[in-house]
């Protein structure tokens, strides 16, 4: 359900515990406000065959892209002072505070999220960056079939402690998501594919993995050239079963969408007339030290983000606390 609202005065967002946040509110067009009326009253019919359409299909075949364009795009660009438009979502969004990044609780349904952090990097040793903001899930279903019965009455600090449990969630048949959201706005896709020649290729050899460079050209050949990647894109690297490493890609125009002066005309076409952003799986490799290595980015013994490691490892913990 979509829900427009005309207050008659400019109302802040109001915030739930955590930093958690459902309504969004924003700065006003260019356009007049008759303009801007007529377009939410089209977008709110727009939203309206599109939430029926989604809730008429098997919530699993949801592209869980179109709720993060949606996040986005009314995130502090498209709407007018007075007017705020909701999308009823039982997920609500955690926001990552130095960048403003959210990141939704739950995708694909029973994918929660376990903790956010910042990948920065060193330029010429001078300038510390902040290259993409990211957000670690684990299928909960999952982890509790797969280690319930062996850690079940563990208790979280003695789990944090356990050197098996740690390698028993890197590398068990559980459903995880690493989703990258792009901050910096001068990254190309060259650069990304860079990267993670250095920082997969390293953990590759660190776990023994024989075919290591071929295993490595074989996922950073999914980076082309062709794709851009500007300020808010997303990359999603999912471990599904069988450990398949499946690589997901969502692009937003932003230049696009702020000059647009028929704002919700825009975001229908970016559901699916025109393409300002292009959410698409750009290849999927089976391999369980692939699947290992990236993971081991973030919650490894050497992580991106250290305090965000810590967190992951204590709510990735706390799902087994089921009967405790």
């Amino acid at each position: 359900m979509v829900s427009l609202r005309f207050p008659f005065l400019f109302s802040q967002p109001k915030k739930h515990p955590n930093g958690i946040s459902r309504t969004i509110t924003s700065r006003s067009f260019s356009a007049t406000t008759a303009t801007v009326a007529c377009a939410l009253a089209a977008g709110a019919a727009a939203f309206a065959g599109i939430a029926a359409t989604r809730n008429s299909k098997n919530p699993k075949q949801d592209n869980p892209f179109i709720q993060n364009a949606l996040n986005l795009l009314f995130s502090n660009h498209l709407l007018a002072p007075w007017a705020s438009l909701s999308l009823a979502d039982p997920s609500p969004s955690v926001v990552e505070t130095k960048t403003g990044a959210a990141f939704p609780s739950v995708i694909f349904e029973s994918r929660r999220l376990l903790g956010i952090g910042l990948r920065k990097k060193v330029i010429l040793g001078l300038k510390n960056i902040d290259v993409y903001a990211f957000g670690v899930y684990a299928d909960v279903d999952e982890v509790r079939k797969v280690l319930s019965e062996k850690y079940g009455k563990l208790s979280v600090s003695e789990l944090k402690e356990s050197k098996e449990f740690k390698e028993d969630f890197m590398g068990g048949d559980i459903g995880m998501t690493v989703r990258l959201q792009i901050v910096y706005s001068k990254l190309s896709i060259r650069s990304v594919r860079s990267a993670f020649e250095e920082s997969v290729g390293s953990r590759l050899q660190k776990f023994g993995e024989p075919n290591s460079k071929e295993l490595l050209q074989r996922f950073t050949s999914q980076f082309k050239d062709e794709y851009k990647i500007p300020r808010g894109s997303v990359i999603e690297l999912s471990r599904e079963q069988g450990h398949v490493l499946r690589t997901t890609t969502l692009v937003i125009d932003f230049v696009k969408a702020r000059r647009s002066a028929f704002a919700l005309t825009t975001l229908m076409r970016l559901l699916g007339i025109t393409g300002t952003f292009d959410g698409k799986e750009v290849g999927s490799i089976q391999s369980k030290l692939l699947c290992q290595s990236i993971l081991d980015l973030y919650i490894g013994e050497d992580p991106f983000d250290k305090e965000a490691k810590e967190d992951i490892e204590s709510k990735f913990a706390s799902l087994l606390q089921v009967d405790h």
